[in-house]
Parts: C-alpha cells; structure tokens; sequence
C-alpha cells in the first residue's frame, strides 16, 4: 500500500454506514472474514488510484496525492461509485459502475451479447441495452424461413442470465432495456412488466423521438418501422401511445421514459457512434461498449458558518476530476472493446449527493425558488470547474484520443482530457456510506420506524432533524415515534412552524417541484439526471402524464416516477370495531380450549401464485367451522417451504383456540417480500399474503369485513434486513443495510 503525506483524518461513520460497509465493501478471506477496516479500505483506494499519476509522470508525488484522495474520501467530501470503493486496489480491479452493449439482430450477436453481459455482471457492473434493432415478433428470418419470438422473448434471456449470476458476492446484476418509440412491438414491451414477476432485473425505459412527442402535441399518427428493412410497418395514434405509457408508470412505475434525440443532441463524439442506450438507472447515456466511471461531491460538506464554502467546493471539484480520470488510467476493463471505447473518449460522471443537506444547513426550503435557483447555480458552478479542471489535465496528458471531430474540436477551443465530466446519480449505498441525503433527492422521511429481528422497533431519526429537535427543546422519543408513524411533519403544530418549513420530506413536494428541480441540474450537466418523481397514492393518470410533459418541456432527458404503494403496498381498509368477549362462568376472562382433531376432515385447496412459485394451500373444517391450514410450495424448498409451513402450523393452532378467520387474515394480510407476483387486484405480496388470500377467498369475506390497521407510509420491506425501502431514479434502496435493487 503507498504511504500517505499529510494529516490522517479521523474516520466517523454511521452504525448504518459501518453495516454497510461490513457487508459489501470491505475486503474478505475465503472463510468471509473482514480484513480490513473502513479506513484502511480508503487508504487501500486512494493509493491505488494515486498510482496511474506514475502513467504520466515518473517523478511525481504518489503519496502527496494518495493523502489528498484519502482525506477527501475519509472526511466523505466526496466518494467514487461502488466498483471503485470495493475493487481498487484488488485482484478484480475493476473500476466502472455502469456499460452499455450493443444487441444486433442475429441469433450470434444476441448470444455474444448475453455472455458478455455476464462477464460484467461477474465484475460488478451494470448494463444497459437498446433492443431496438432486432426484428419484431413473427417478421421473417430469411436464414431459416422461420419467424422471429422479438425483442421481449430475448429480453427474458437476458433477464434469466443475470439472475443466475452473483456478482463476486457484492453486487446484484442490474440491467436497462430501452425500445424505440417507432418500432412495432412497442405496445408489448410497455407492458412487458406488467407482470411484477416477469423481468424483475431489468428497469425499463421507452425511447422517444421528438418527432413522436410533435406527433402527441396535434394528436397525430406515426410510422412504425421495421429495424430489419426500415420500411414503414404500420401506424398508431401518438397521444394513445403515450397515455398507454403513461397508464401503465401509473401502475407500478414503469415504463420510464428516455428522449433519445436529447441524448444524441448531447452525444460529445457522434463520429463515433450513436447513443442508443443508459445505463440502469438512466443518467449516464453511453455508446456501444462504452463505459462510465461516476462519483458525488457531498454538498452538506460544503455548508461553513451557515454559508456555501465555495473555495472549498472547488478544491474538491478539481480533486475529483483528477481521480475520476485516473480511474480510467488503472480501470481493470472486462472486455477489449470496451476498454478501447472506455479510454477513446475518457468520460467521467461527476455528480453530487447531500443536496437536501445543504438546502436545510442553508435553511432553504427544497420546495421553494430560492432553492431551484440554487441548485442551478451550484450545477452550472460545478460544471464549470470541471471542465476547467479536465482541460487542465489535457494540457498535462493531453486530450481524449477521439477528440478530432467531436463536439469541442472547434477553431481556437482548448482540449479537454473527458468527453463528458458530470452526471448526476443515485448514491444509493454511499450516500449511506456519507450518512448524506441521496443524490439531488428530498429527505425520504424525517424519521421511520423499523424491525429488528427480536421484535424491537427502533426509531431513526434524519440527524439533521434530530440536532435542530435538541437545540430548539422539543425532541422526545414519543415525538420521534409519532412522525414515523404519520410519515411527515408539515401539520404537526408542536414542532415550529419554522422547522417544518424546511424540513420537507419526497411526499411533501408536489410533482412539478420535482420536475423543476431536474431540469435546474439539467441545464448544466453534461450527461443526465437520476430522479425520481414521487406521487401520492391517489395521483391520477392525469397528474402523471402532465409531469411527462412538463419534463418534455423543460428539456429533462429522461423521467422516473413512483406513485406511492405501486409497487409494494397494498391498499388497507380501516380498522373494525373488535368483536366482544365471550364471559365465561362468572368472570369476564375468555376460556380457550384446544378443539381435537377428528380422525376425518372435508377440505378444500387453493393454487396461488407467489414470487417463490405456486403455493397450495389446503383449508380443512369440523363440525364447528375452521379447523386446520396446511401449505405445498410447488417445487421450491428451503426457506419459503419452511415459513410456509410454520404458519399453516400457527394458522391451525390459532383456528383450534378459536381466533376467527378475519383475525387472521388481518395479520398475514398486506406482508410484503422482495418476491412479489401478479398485478393489480391479483397481486401477492408474500408467502403470507396469499395464505391470507386463500383464506379470505375461502370465507368470501369481503376487503371491508377485514379488519387490519392501516399503514400508509410502508413501502414494503429490504428483501436482506427487512429495512425501509425506498424509490431512487427507477431503483428500490435500502437504508439500513445498503441492498439495491439495481446494482
């Protein structure tokens, strides 16, 4: 490891912060036991990234500048994305978060395709595709005079490839698949997960055309094309299209969709090649075989004395820039093509986290002006150091080696040694790492409950929160409790109004503020925007197709929403009235006792679908009504044939006592898992859910006769710790322990 010069930064995490980085980051023996700890895993980075300075001068400073990437890393100014943390410095070295490969349409290229695919899954990446030259569903295949299965059979390919491969352990595989607008299978694919159990590691997007978005504004037809011949196919009514998206983001959050020409408008080297595709969560557009290598600056660092540290923003600008191209220099690539597309055009994502930090140290509301003014001045003042800082290393290293005919190869213009330098991202795990609020994101709540596994409930309050709470007197544990519970703080009049003003949390901003916030980064980033537009449960089609057009007009290159509970809750009635006691002899106490169980039983069973296959479960009566429950998981075993199994044993005990029907259907009711099936009314949340589902169809009891409490902030449990999961640019992330639906 190369020594360092200069101070050593104390290390202060997070419980959180320390779970995570146990659990994914640093490294392990072959027994899984941790090696390092969380500073040394700095040291460990910031020196091998310092190394590649040796690549363009002999002589220099290795260790001054591993002090400065390791101080800045330490003190969590800013972070590199995932890869980096856990790979540099390590056998598997490979440094890029996020690829893009191409999908040509022959039965080689697809495969080729999938088995590349694999190889970076293996290396801890994500991977994007356009499926949009392959042939529709049922065109022709001149080789074989057959027909073709289209772009959504081979999607499931590679859907199935990538659950089949763990990534070193660290990262699950994490996919994007874009279809154009104009290509004839577009009405399938916007509702190829309309089915949640279908193609759960892809994040979808469609790709518009500006020509198509013209065609929604006059309620006009477009051409459909086959990408095979380029003819024209067919014809569809443009603004059906576009409800038709718009219906089905309404539903459960996908489709997103992606203005393809912006991208390509945008495309810094279109002599090289066309932009077809993002990665998965849709903020960095890249060509065939390229990658990008990302990292935030952490704006709640760059708050002092209530007021932004410019200067020291820019120390960290220009720091970072330096690292994120010599993270390019040592990058260990998984493919030859990509490494040679990689280092063609040397593009670097440069993003932030903390905004919402800084917004409540400066006091500003995040649903205010003052704030999306701010957050475009800050953007446009990043930007410009940036690329001030990357042609600063084009005179030291020169220009990026497909400089002669992009964009910036213009009479008397300086080089710049990256063809992109900013991107704005999820943070997901490091902004937990930096205990900072997530990306250009609103806080997710104030303060949550959740579960551990002895039952306990622990309150997490935003620390933000919680030392404004204690300065101003009126922190308390009950007053913790009850925010998490109510999910926001706008109405509560014990806390000053002055508090709640600027305390908003993703529910207390309407859609357009989020749209505004977008486009406010937008306008001065090279790359695109991972945000996700959250709407209330009760939003209509109508509220989400005005955003859609709204992030049109504002230019936005791409739009996430989530309507709450579309994914993950179910809608609960209220709470019933309790049945009363039943007296027993002379005093008011229930006499239970346990019904023997006849030799003889009528029964009837129940196929239901769940996200761990079919589950049987077979409902039996005596003479006195429900008596016992048993369960059959199809062809799973292990664990969902185990929990299964407990609760028919529970549910039979509880029925034996007399607990009645709705009592149980109350408790099981509505448990979600990460493993959910069906859609709509049909929807399984869980093994449990569709007990309770099988029991309620069995007793015809209707939703309003249930009676169960309702939960209208949970949105559905870490499949890992069982933590609150929350949506960020088309992903499920959890806050506890890290876990990311999408890599």
């Amino acid at each position: 490891m190369v020594k360092t010069k200069g101070s050593v930064q104390q290390l202060q995490l997070s419980k959180n912060a320390i779970t995570v980085l146990e659990k994914r980051y640093l490294k392990r023996d072959h027994d899984g036991k941790v090696l390092e700890k969380p500073d040394t895993m700095f040291q460990r980075v910031a020196g091998a990234i310092a190394s590649a300075e040796l690549n363009f001068a002999p002589d220099a400073d290795v260790a001054a500048l591993t002090g400065k990437f390791y101080d800045m890393m330490v003190k969590v100014e800013f972070l590199p994305n995932s890869p980096t943390l856990m790979n540099a410095g390590r056998e598997l070295g490979q440094l890029s978060a996020c690829f893009v490969l191409p999908v040509d349409d022959s039965i080689e290229d697809i495969f080729d395709a999938v088995k590349n695919t694999a190889l970076i899954h293996k290396s801890g990446g994500g991977t994007g595709f356009s499926f949009s030259r392959l042939r529709p569903a049922n065109d022709v295949v001149m080789s074989t005079t057959g027909i073709s299965s289209g772009p959504i059979s081979f999607m499931r390919v590679f859907d199935i490839a990538t659950e089949t491969i763990k990534q070193g352990g660290t990262r699950r595989g994490a996919n994007m698949g874009i279809l154009r607008v104009d290509h004839p299978d577009i009405m399938d694919f916007i509702m190829c997960k309309s089915d949640q159990s279908q193609l759960n590691n892809f994040n979808i997007s469609v790709g518009l055309t500006e020509a198509f978005m013209k065609a929604v504004e006059h309620d006009e037809e477009y051409a459909l094309l086959n990408p095979r011949s380029g003819e024209v196919v067919g014809t569809l009514n443009a603004a059906k299209v576009f409800h038709r998206i718009v219906k089905q983001a309404w539903s459960n959050g996908e489709p997103g969709i992606v203005f393809l020409d912006r991208l390509n408008r945008d495309n810094p080297t279109p002599h090289i090649g066309e932009i077809e595709s993002t990665n998965p969560c849709g903020e960095q557009p890249l060509l065939p075989f390229e990658s990008c290598n990302l990292g935030s600056i952490n704006l709640g660092k760059m708050v002092k004395n209530g007021e932004i540290d410019w200067e020291k923003l820019t120390e960290i600008i220009h720091l970072a820039v330096r690292f994120l191209d010599n993270v390019i220099e040592i990058n260990n690539y998984p493919l030859p093509q990509i490494k040679e597309m990689t280092r063609g055009n040397r593009k670097i994502g440069l993003g932030v986290m903390g905004w919402a930090d800084m917004l409540i140290s400066l006091g500003i509301p995040y649903n205010s002006q003052e704030a999306i003014a701010l957050g475009e001045k800050i953007m446009k003042f990043i930007s410009d150091e940036g690329h001030a800082a990357s042609r600063t290393l084009a005179v030291e290293r020169g220009p990026f080696p497909n400089f002669a005919g992009s964009i910036f190869d213009k009479p008397g213009a300086p080089p710049i040694r990256n063809a992109t330098v900013t991107t704005i991202a999820p943070t997901g795990t490091i902004s937990i790492i930096a205990n900072s609020s997530s990306g250009v994101e609103p806080l997710f709540a104030v303060s949550y409950v959740r579960q551990v596994l002895d039952n306990n409930i622990l309150v997490e309050v935003n620390p933000h929160f919680e030392k404004v709470a204690k300065e101003r007197g009126f922190y308390s544990q009950e007053l913790m409790q009850r925010i998490a519970e109510h999910g926001t703080i706008h109405d509560m009049d014990e806390i000053p109004e002055d508090v709640r003003r600027v305390f908003v949390t993703a529910h207390d901003i309407t859609p357009e503020i989020h749209i505004d916030m977008q486009a406010a980064f937008q306008r001065h980033t090279d790359n695109a925007v991972s945000k996700t537009v959250n709407f209330s449960n009760d939003a209509t089609y109508d509220d989400v197709e005005k955003v859609f057009m709204l992030a049109y007009k504002l230019d936005c290159k791409g739009v996430t929403i989530y309507r709450d509970g579309s994914r993950d809750m179910q809608v609960l009635s209220t709470v019933k009235k309790e049945a009363e006691p039943v007296a027993v002899d002379d005093k008011k106490v229930i006499k239970i006792i346990k019904r023997e169980r006849p030799k003889a039983l009528k029964g009837w069973t129940y196929q239901m679908q769940t996200g761990c296959g079919p589950l049987y479960v077979t409902v039996n009566e005596d003479s006195s009504g429900l008596f016992e429950l048993f369960t059959t998981m199809g062809k799973a075993g292990g664990c969902a044939a185990s929990q299964c199994e407990a609760i028919g044993r529970m549910v039979s005990l509880a029925w034996r006592s007399g607990v009645q029907a709705r009592q149980v259907i109350k408790q099981l009711l509505g448990i979600s898992c990460h493993a959910t099936s069906g859609f709509g009314d049909n929807k399984v949340l869980s093994c449990a859910d569709a007990v309770a589902k099988a029991i309620q169809a069995h007793t015809r009891l209707s939703d309003s006769e249930v009676d169960f409490e309702e939960k209208p902030f949970d949105r559905g449990a870490c499949p890992e710790c069982g933590g609150v999961v929350e949506h960020e640019g088309g992903c499920s992330v959890c806050r506890v322990c890290g876990y990311s639906e999408c890599a």
